[in-house]
């Protein structure tokens, strides 16, 4: 099982908007998944960085099931807060 630092870590990437999209679920949605969840979520880090990003964002959508329910289950997470 990989620890929660382990997958902050790893939500860490090279493009600055994939970094705000996985801190901003890491902080609101990442403690409601269960161990399923995780597991895939820990899945889904291992993607590339432009797929990740299309997918989060809602430009594409990932041809893997699993993906596509978690990266579903993720949006509402993503989305910025009302001003």
């Amino acid at each position: 099982m990989v620890d929660d630092k382990s997958v902050r870590w790893r939500c860490r990437r090279g493009l600055k908007e994939l970094d705000v999209l996985l801190a901003r679920f890491l902080e609101r949605g990442y403690a409601s998944l269960d161990a399923q969840g995780r597991a895939a979520f820990v899945l889904l880090l291992d993607q590339k960085d432009p797929d990740l990003l299309a997918w989060l964002t809602g430009r594409e959508q990932p041809a893997e099931p699993v993906f596509a329910a978690l990266i579903t289950r993720m949006r509402p997470f993503l989305v910025s807060p009302a001003s």
